[in-house]
This record gives C-alpha cells, structure tokens and sequence, in this order.
C-alpha cells in the first residue's frame, strides 16, 4: 500500500483531508457513536470548511503549475475538465443513493426517509425532479457538496490569472462573500430554498486555499510567519468556539432559558452562507497546524498516518462511496444499536473507503507506468524496433 501513497506531497494536507472524508462518513451515519470525536463537537467548523479549504489549495498548487507552464487558456481548460468529471461523479451518486433510500423507504414501509432527505419529489414529479436534478437546482440532502464544488471550480477557471496577484484575488473574494451574506444572494434553485451551501459566500474558503496553495514561478508564496500573539489568539478562538459550540449543540435549552438575549446570535451563525465565525475558526484552524505540525514530523509516515493519506489522496471516490455507505450504515444501526453493531458499521465502512482508495490508486498508478513493448518475445524494457 505504501508504494501506492505520493510521499513527495504534503502529507499533513492529504491527512487532513483523509481525515475530512472519514468524519463526513461517520457524520452523515445517524447514531453512530464515533461522532462524538469529530470536529463538529468541538468547534465551529467542520469536515466541510476543510473539504473545500483543502481543495482549493490543490487546485492552487496543481493548475497554478499547468497556468505557469502553458498558458491559462491550458489550464482552464484542465479546470473544466474536472468540473465535468465532478459532475459525472454527483450525477452518479444521486442516482445510487436516490435507489438506494427508495428502495429501502418501499421494502422497509418508512416512507419518513424520502421526507428527511428530501427525495420525496422524486415519487411528486419525478422527471422534472430528474430534471431539476442535472441542472443542480434541485439537491437532496447529503447531494450538496459536489454542487457547491463545481460551481467554485467553474468560478476558479475564469479567476485562475489573479492568483499571480493573489491579495487582488481575495480582496474580490472577500467582497463577493460579503455582498452575498450581507444582501442575502445565492443561486436559484427549483423549489425556492436557497442552496444548503451558498456557493457565492463559500468561495471565499476556496480561493484562500488558492492562495495558499499557488508557487509563483521566480516569486514567493503567501507565507505567514509565526507569532506567538497570533497564535495564543488563534488557541483563544478555538477555546470560545468549543464553548458555544457546547451552548448551540448540546445545551440549548440552557441557553434558551438562562440567555435568552445570546441566543438569536448563537442561532444565526450560520453554516449555508460562511459566518464569519466558521471561517475564523478554519483560519485558525489552518495556521496552527501549518506551524505546530512539522512537514517532516515522523508519524505523518506512520501506518494510521499513510492510511488517512491514502485516503486523502483519493478524495473524490472515496467522498462518493463514503455517502453511499452512510444510509447503509444508518440502516444496520437502525436495526440494532449494539456496541457489535457500531463496531461492524465503522470498521467495514473504513475499510471499505480504504479499499476502494487502494484500488483508484493502484488503477492510477497502472494508467501512469510506462506501457510495455507488445513485440512477442521482446525482454521486457529493451526498446522496440520501430525502423
């Protein structure tokens, strides 16, 4: 497995990002006891802030090269093509997971799942459902983050020359994300609801990871050095978000009661939109890990560190099948919420998202080796006789 892991790249990205996938499996499983250790419990960002933060930074460091070397036009055009690939892959997992809970809500009577996870258009108006579906107007629950990503991945392909100037690019970013927060802008969807993550706001996470993530030829990345007021400020904020996250998540009814006051504010920090606390908290987040975790640190190349790596590495299928297993996992748990139960749903859901990440990366490897001679009873590495 390990021949099979990139170890000339950041592993504390791929780790993170490995992470993010495994607690967005875990998240989305109902009942499972393991999400009880994810950042959701403990701060006011989630596996989300750091999906998108994350992807923006590769898209930074892998298109900013591909601008460099041949030209923006080039690599928009390389932009573009992951975006169809993201779609392909958000149009496939609709379709499985929409059978799959429609499968489940008719054999098992519980016509509540359709309702929940808003797929009951789907038995209304299925075509224009269907429809609405592929114009990503309309998205069930746990479908919304594939959208989000191709609407910023399309908004990066036209943005990507004003990386060369990065702080012009975020000064654009951040106004856009004001403007959307501040008057209330999102893209339309089908049954009047705005998007669960506003794309206009959340760009704002992704084109910091652009920033950090781009290497000017010949120049110097956006680098922020270490300081210890900035630090101790950062450990401050992670402090007071882990406290109203206690408030928001498991003592509303206290805050109801004893602040009445505080609680519409508690209650408008928002996930659609960004709130500014959320993308403080990421920030926050970001910087300590840049600085207090060592890019050579020894357990980054441990077994549980290159596992996490793996599976950041392979973000897309492994994201996809991670949503997939989910409901399944919902529905074992459903049928019986033992400690045997909980540990079959979490350790086959891990292996399988690890499996799956050893296959895409061992398919990627073959489709990257040189091809080998087809001459019959030619060695194997000498080279073919083309005169």
């Amino acid at each position: 497995m390990r021949s099979l892991i990139r170890l000339d790249r950041d592993l504390r990205v791929d780790i993170v990002r490995g992470f993010a996938l495994w607690a967005i499996f875990v998240n989305h499983t109902p009942g499972n006891v393991m999400g009880a250790v994810t950042p959701r419990n403990y701060t006011l960002s989630d596996a989300t802030e750091a999906f998108v933060l994350l992807a923006g930074y590769a898209a930074g460091l892998a298109y900013g090269i591909v601008m460099d070397r041949q030209g923006w036009f080039f690599a928009a055009s390389r932009v573009l093509g992951r975006v169809f690939t993201l779609y392909v892959a958000h149009i496939f997992l609709l379709v499985v997971f929409t059978a799959q809970v429609g499968f489940s809500a008719e054999r098992l009577d519980a016509a509540a799942y359709l309702d929940e996870l808003h797929l009951d258009p789907f038995g209304a108006d299925p075509y224009r459902a269907l429809l609405e579906a592929l114009l990503l107007r309309y998205q069930p629950s746990f479908l919304n983050i594939l959208p989000l990503y191709i609407v910023v991945l399309a908004m990066f392909a036209l943005a990507m020359p004003l990386m060369r100037r990065p702080w012009l690019m975020l000064g654009l970013s951040a106004a856009l994300w004001l403007v959307a927060r501040e008057m209330g802008l999102s893209l339309p969807s089908w049954r009047g609801e705005d998007w669960f993550f506003n794309p206009l706001a959340w760009q704002l996470l992704f084109f910091i990871g652009c920033a950090l993530g781009y290497r000017p030829p010949g120049g110097r990345p956006i680098v922020l050095p270490w300081r210890r007021w900035a630090g101790a400020l950062c450990w401050l904020l992670l402090a007071a978000g882990a406290a109203l996250t206690v408030l928001i998540h498991f003592q509303w009814d206290f805050t109801l009661a004893r602040l009445p006051a505080f609680a519409p504010w508690l209650a408008a920090i928002d996930k659609a939109s960004l709130h500014p606390l959320r993308l403080a908290t990421m920030l926050a987040l970001t910087y300590l890990i840049a600085h207090l975790v060592s890019r050579d640190a020894a357990w980054l190349r441990s077994d549980p560190g290159l596992l996490l790596a793996l599976l950041g590495q392979q973000a897309l299928p492994v994201f996809c099948a991670g949503i997939a297993l989910s409901f399944l996992g919902r529905l074992a748990l459903e049928a019986s919420d033992a400690w045997w139960m909980q540990a079959v749903v979490n350790l086959l859901g891990a292996a399988a998202l690890v499996a799956l990440a050893v296959l895409t990366a061992w398919y990627g490897a073959e489709k990257r080796a040189p091809r080998r001679p087809s001459t019959p009873g030619l060695p194997a590495g000498a080279p073919a006789d083309r005169g």
